[in-house]
């Protein structure tokens, strides 16, 4: 019976490990596209390639994806247990957008 008991725990152990190694791969893979992204932004605005008019909107993309990364993967938000915290951030992220668009339409017109 003592057996039987460690063999399951060592296979529960086995499966924390793996997933424990996925996890870290993952975040390390997210970590490198986001140090990328910011070369690619610090490149663009640096060598003046891109017409003024382009590289505000790719800087906006760039930062709303670094910033996607960052909530996904660094904040924990795809993890069980953490819907509360996600609806907030994600209800704040819309609630500053809904902001900003009624500030751009009040100066506009």
């Amino acid at each position: 019976m003592t057996n039987e008991s460690n063999s399951n725990l060592d296979q529960s152990e086995v499966f924390r490990r793996q997933k424990s190694k996925e996890e870290m791969q993952r975040q390390l893979i997210s970590f490198g596209l986001m140090i990328v992204f910011t070369i690619i932004a610090f490149a663009i605005v640096a060598t003046g390639t891109i017409s003024r008019m382009y590289v505000l909107p790719i800087l906006f993309i760039m930062a709303i994806v670094q910033a996607g990364f960052q909530f996904y993967y660094f904040m924990h938000l795809k993890d069980k247990g953490h819907e509360m915290p996600a609806t907030l951030i994600y209800g704040g992220v819309w609630a500053a957008f809904l902001t900003l668009a009624g500030l751009m339409v009040i100066s506009w017109w």
